[in-house]
């Protein structure tokens, strides 16, 4: 099953981005995910178990940091990534 996730990494100090940008580039590392970023969210789609192989790994790791973090994660059942938004309307 294909799934797609949204992340959005909250460092909470002065310095956020050097943590964001390690943990996309953890994501980063498996070639058979899409990973996708803009200003506010990090997305990624693929197989569900491969996604989470990479993606808990890639939590513990940023969350091992010894600043303190805010992550909310969204998690669709279905891969979105070629949606267009007439696609996802609701009748």
């Amino acid at each position: 099953m294909r799934i797609s996730v949204e992340i959005s990494l909250y460092p909470l100090e002065a310095q956020y981005e050097a943590p964001i940008i390690a943990f996309i580039e953890q994501l980063h590392q498996d070639p058979t995910l899409d990973v996708q970023t803009n200003g506010m969210s990090t997305q990624v789609f693929g197989e569900f178990d491969r996604l989470m192989k990479v993606l808990i790994p890639a939590i513990k790791t940023t969350f091992s940091e010894e600043i303190k973090q805010a992550m909310v994660l969204k998690l669709l059942n279905t891969d979105v990534s070629g949606f267009k938004e007439a696609d996802l309307q609701l009748s």
